[in-house]
């Protein structure tokens, strides 16, 4: 079999990236170490091979120094210790994806006269965070106290989707690349990315979070379309990175979560019975408890040690729970497509404007799988 000469600086980018080691792949790829030491050369199968196995595109073995893997949007981030100083060949990939989707989208909208939208960068870093909360949830059609009459934050969540979907922004939810199950996206990295167009705005929640943590992210984001600045964000330890745009999107997420005229007004009956009460706020508001507290530490409800002794002991809790199973296949597939996205390319579709092959591609999904999806997505309507 013919060999291929792979240079050892791409060997151990690609290995490095992949956050994967030698004697992790030493099973699949026996001489690993010889390849690594220039002593052997893999063949042209085993390096597709170890390609796959750290999800590494085939043609940069080839290059003579290794690419700079670069984030096409600002990637924010909270703590700068224990951070990977490059990102994740998965979170690549999923900002690529949803770009390739956002890219047909805004030109199918264009050509069918859609106007832009409107509340689309319609605020600025001077405006205040509760105008910008207001506004939000006056554009989603939203009452100030929208989560008072429901059951959980299912049911928010639920709704917070749906309301920002029918403003034409687009919302995808996956904790994995694509469809591939071994590939998961770690919170760790980022939570979600946002990336504002006029035509299309889109914003992609990292389903590896807790589903009440995932409301911060979506207001968040939100927040972002509505300043005009993509980007992709972390918050660790609740704290936003220390950038403009990221501080004024929290402050006004906060906000369009937990008013803080209504967290003053619970605050002192609630507190009487529970010390610290986040759990019975975060009922209250249907969000992360999490959220609640970092919320009143910045309103001086709390102090610093309060907020860190339950974060750390919150974190540590939760690190022991055990990890939810997947669900039906079709209905996972809503969330990580986005019922907006699969509805405007069924229909594209069935106009003849999209082949089926672009479909499959935009999607993720095929053949007698993809025609299965879409008849639920009909029926969703």
């Amino acid at each position: 079999m013919s060999k291929v000469l792979v240079k050892q600086n791409i060997l151990s980018w690609a290995l490095n990236r992949s956050g994967k080691s030698r004697e992790e792949l030493k099973k699949d790829f026996p001489k690993i170490q010889q390849w690594f030491e220039g002593s052997e050369q893999p063949t042209v199968k085993q390096l597709e091979s170890f390609a796959n196995k750290t999800s590494t595109p085939f043609g940069f073995f080839f290059l003579d120094e290794p690419p700079n893997d670069i984030i096409p949007i600002p990637y924010f981030r909270s703590l700068r210790n224990g951070v990977p100083k490059s990102p994740s060949p998965e979170l690549i990939e999923t900002i690529q994806t949803m770009q390739r989707r956002q890219s047909w989208l805004r030109e199918y909208l264009i050509e069918e006269d859609f106007e832009k939208l409107a509340f689309v960068k319609s605020v600025s870093l001077n405006d205040d965070p509760v105008f910008i909360a207001n506004k939000m949830k006056e554009q989603l059609g939203l009452a100030a106290n929208w989560t008072s009459k429901l059951h959980n934050w299912e049911e928010a969540l639920n709704l917070l989707s749906a309301s920002i979907e029918n403003t034409g922004t687009i919302v995808a939810v996956n904790g994995i690349v694509g469809n591939n199950t071994h590939r998961k996206l770690q919170v760790d990295e980022f939570r979600g990315f946002v990336l504002v167009d006029d035509y299309a705005p889109l914003i992609f929640v990292n389903n590896s979070d807790s589903k009440a943590a995932q409301m911060f992210t979506l207001a968040h984001e939100l927040a972002h379309v509505f300043l005009g600045s993509s980007a992709a964000f972390d918050l660790r330890e609740m704290q936003p990175a220390d950038e403009p745009s990221e501080q004024i999107c929290n402050k006004a997420a906060a906000e369009f979560l937990v008013p803080h005229q209504e967290l003053h007004k619970i605050w002192n009956s609630i507190k009487k019975s529970n010390n610290p009460p986040f759990q019975e706020i975060a009922k209250h508001f249907k969000v992360s408890e999490l959220v609640v507290a970092r919320r009143t530490l910045d309103l001086g409800l709390t102090t610093k040690k309060e907020f860190f002794d339950f974060y750390n002991d919150y974190i540590t809790k939760n690190k022991q729970k055990p990890k939810q199973s997947g669900g039906d296949y079709y209905s996972s597939q809503s969330g990580r497509i986005g019922r907006k996205f699969a509805q405007i390319i069924d229909r594209a579709v069935g106009e003849g404007k999209l082949l089926y092959s672009e479909a499959y591609r935009l999607t993720g999904v095929y053949g007698s799988t993809y025609e299965k999806y879409m008849m639920l997505v009909r029926d969703s309507r």
